[in-house]
């Protein structure tokens, strides 16, 4: 069966990623796209308001900015289509409105598109458990270009709670410790950002501990990696029944 994808963010660099390996999968054809220009490079319609698609598709895959989203959202909801959601640096308030959509249509949302990202939280949250009643303290360090505009990555959030779920949710996320004049709470997550040059993706959980120091680091080196996931996670909620979903979601379904 082809699979007819909405392509929200058409005109952003992962869209031309999803895009390109679009046209390389003989399953699935983008039926329309959706951003705030068209500029009349791609080969399908482009729309400028979201509310004016009237295009038929089976599944929406978002990759553009956080106000975007909102629209996203209820073009979503009135339409009762599954939604692939990969745009981070969401409020609070968009996260509750995507667990409400989550009511009435199948949703996808992860901070990170990655099959070995999803493998490295389960390895951070098994680590946490170990290390964090031993003393270990925890930082991250996340290294992204020079165009990202939101810091933290929603993939350092994810890693962060990945070790507060394990912690019973006990830990203060510390993302600048410049205004702070006293010594490192054992309660807390650090979290950094690093921007700079062409950097893909670069996230790492430290767990330092007394005379011994545990590292774990994933490294992108193509934006592909996200493109080949948002694309699995589409075909994955074609047919799904309303809920929320992840990655580890598609990850099982693809292990069998």
């Amino acid at each position: 069966m082809m699979i007819k994808i909405i392509l929200h963010g058409a005109n952003g660099y992962m869209g031309r990623v999803i895009e390109s390996l679009a046209a390389e999968d003989p399953d699935i054809e983008i039926a329309a796209g959706i951003d705030v220009v068209d500029d009349g490079t791609h080969n399908f319609p482009v729309f400028t308001d979201i509310n004016a698609c009237d295009v038929t598709a089976d599944v929406v895959i978002d990759f553009s900015v956080a106000p975007a989203v909102d629209g996203l959202i209820s073009f979503c909801e009135e339409r009762s289509l599954p939604v692939v959601i990969c745009t981070t640096g969401l409020s609070d308030e968009q996260i509750s409105s995507i667990d409400i959509l989550s009511k009435n249509v199948a949703v996808l949302r992860s901070g990170n598109m990655s099959l070995g990202i999803n493998a490295l939280l389960s390895m951070v949250k098994k680590a946490a458990r170990v290390f964090m009643p031993a003393g270990f303290e925890v930082e991250i360090i996340e290294k992204h270009h020079n165009r990202k505009l939101d810091a933290p990555s929603g993939t350092a959030l994810m890693l962060a709670d990945a070790v507060n779920d394990a912690s019973d949710e006990k830990m203060e996320y510390v993302y600048d410790r410049s205004g702070r004049r006293e010594k490192r709470s054992s309660k807390e997550i650090g979290i950094s950002s690093i921007r700079g040059g062409n950097i893909v993706g670069i996230h790492e959980v430290m767990f330092a501990g007394t005379d011994e120091i545990l590292t774990f680091t994933h490294q992108a080196t193509s934006r592909a990696v996200f493109g080949n996931g948002a694309i699995a996670a589409a075909k994955f909620l074609v047919g799904r029944r309303a809920g929320l979903y992840d990655m580890l979601d598609v990850v099982a379904v693809q292990g069998g």
